[in-house]
């Protein structure tokens, strides 16, 4: 962390100011600032917005810097799309700290500076992708924070060994424990629940579980995975990414659920897909629940989407939520940046006083245009420091 004045921009839609960082946190925003001895950024009148945040993606998954992969199995089963990509993984001799330092860059080149990654934990892959991951994230430090989540991709039942491999990397130093889908892949809720909820309580760890789930079987896992946070007296401490079962059409069903997580200050994980029904942001704001959102995967085996740019998700949570008021694109903003970084539990990035030093300087008129346009980021700043410029990070990918 350092420090830093960036003088004169636009602080989202308000009057020119200059920030001030110093030691990482936003010390003074203010026109006319003067600070003898710091460095000095002209923000040449551009749009300052806080640091983006990527709340839910694998870094270790993508094909980046890979011939194009031709894909024949995205519309198959989860567990066959889980099975190619295991194979793949193997046959093409991906390496996770390259794969992870190229997705990571381009990440922050687009104005993250902070991201969570759920890793891979097989008997195939063992603890490698991990291996490589927290290698990005100790490379990449002054770049972008990097938090990792153990995510037993391929099933933990199903599997024998997974759940001591999950013990292993959470010794390790992954961040919170993963799950995926209790009932659809494991068979076993039960046993996939008491898995995951021991070895978070062994390490003292939170959880981030994957819940594709749809209807009456997602609700259900979900009242499961309630029961067993409040049992644990882990309020604050859990997050259900994907939670599609949020979106069914039981108003009714659904706003007793969201009573129960808005208790238990249970956080949601979207990516605003347009192929799944997703929990409304307008309803999860009603009940004060935290809300982030992630590109998941991107370029990988699974898919030829994404691009590591969270101001086009921003773009892409308002359109799937009909956010089209001003207010209401910045809400989308806030989620991917902000909201993001308080839904993970971590301070808000935002400019304010005492803030952490993170912003991205955006062309354009106003925020919403810089939102639905995804304007070019012209300079992008963590702790203070400088970490990319016109789109293209400081520290070259591999």
């Amino acid at each position: 962390m350092t420090s830093l004045l960036v003088k004169n921009v636009r602080i989202m839609d308000g009057d020119p100011a200059d920030i001030l960082i110093r030691d990482g946190a936003i010390a003074e925003i203010a026109p006319g600032l003067d600070a003898p001895g710091v460095p000095v950024e002209d923000g040449a009148g551009l749009i300052a917005l806080p640091g983006l945040v990527d709340a839910h993606t694998h870094l270790d998954k993508s094909l980046l810097g890979w011939p194009w992969y031709k894909n024949d199995v995205g519309g198959a089963s989860l567990m066959a799309m889980i099975e190619n990509e295991r194979d793949m993984k193997q046959r093409l001799g991906l390496d996770p700290h390259v794969q992870s330092m190229r997705h990571a860059l381009k990440t922050a080149a687009y104005g993250a500076t902070l991201i969570r990654s759920h890793v891979d934990i097989d008997t195939q892959g063992g603890l490698r992708a991990l291996e490589g991951v927290m290698q990005t994230a100790e490379a990449l430090a002054d770049v972008v924070e990097i938090e990792t989540v153990a995510f037993p991709q391929s099933g933990l039942t199903i599997r024998e060994g997974t759940a001591e491999l999950m013990d292993q990397a959470l010794a390790m130093g992954a961040d919170l424990v993963g799950g995926l889908d209790p009932c659809g892949v494991d068979h076993d809720p039960k046993g996939h629940l008491d898995i995951i909820f021991g070895l978070a309580e062994k390490h003292g760890k939170g959880i981030d579980i994957h819940l594709h789930e749809r209807g009456e079987l997602g609700l259900f896992s979900m009242e499961m995975i309630l029961d067993r946070a409040q049992a644990l007296d882990m309020k604050g401490m859990v997050t259900i990414s994907h939670a599609f079962c949020l979106g069914m059409q039981d108003y009714p069903r659904v706003e007793a659920m969201l009573e129960r997580l808005a208790a238990l200050d249970v956080a949601i994980m979207t990516t605003a897909p347009t192929s799944s029904p997703a929990p409304l942001v307008k309803q999860l704001d009603a009940h004060g629940i935290r809300i982030g959102a992630g590109n998941d995967g991107i370029q990988d085996t699974w898919g030829p989407y994404g691009n590591g740019d969270m101001l086009e998700r921003a773009k892409f949570v308002g359109l799937r939520n009909n956010l089209r008021m001003d207010a209401e694109v910045k809400r989308a903003l806030d989620i991917c940046s902000g909201g993001g970084a308080v839904a993970m539990g971590k301070p808000r990035r935002e400019l304010a006083t005492g803030a952490p030093g993170d912003l991205v300087l955006v062309e354009g008129e106003a925020v919403v245009q810089a939102v639905v346009t995804h304007a070019p980021r012209k300079l992008v700043v963590k702790g203070g420091h400088v970490t990319a410029r016109d789109g293209r990070t400081l520290v070259q990918a591999p």
